[in-house]
């Protein structure tokens, strides 16, 4: 079964998973086909193309976070790998 992929902006370099897609699982995008490389949850973010830590990662052309590890195309894109652009944790003493 093959899972459709949205993205916001044609620059865009994830996509939001319409459905939950599988390990190894076929992925349609815009641009054409890619293969998942882990388990993702519908509507979470699946990397278009490789992203290298430290990268900004935009979402409709607006910057939402920060890539902390290099995530290769098709990997699950959410907290484990990226810090919001938005808020950060709180500093515990």
């Amino acid at each position: 079964m093959t899972v459709t992929a949205q993205s916001v902006n044609p620059g865009d370099r994830v996509a939001y998973l319409l459905a939950d897609v599988p390990a190894g699982g076929a992925v349609k995008t815009v641009t054409g086909t890619l293969t998942a490389r882990d388990s993702i949850p519908a509507f979470h973010k699946i990397a278009l193309k490789d992203i290298a830590a430290g990268e900004i990662l935009h979402r409709g052309g607006w910057p939402i976070g920060r890539i902390t590890a290099d995530t290769p195309a098709g990997a699950h894109v959410h907290v484990h790998n990226l810090v919001s652009a938005y808020s950060t944790p709180k500093e515990t003493k």
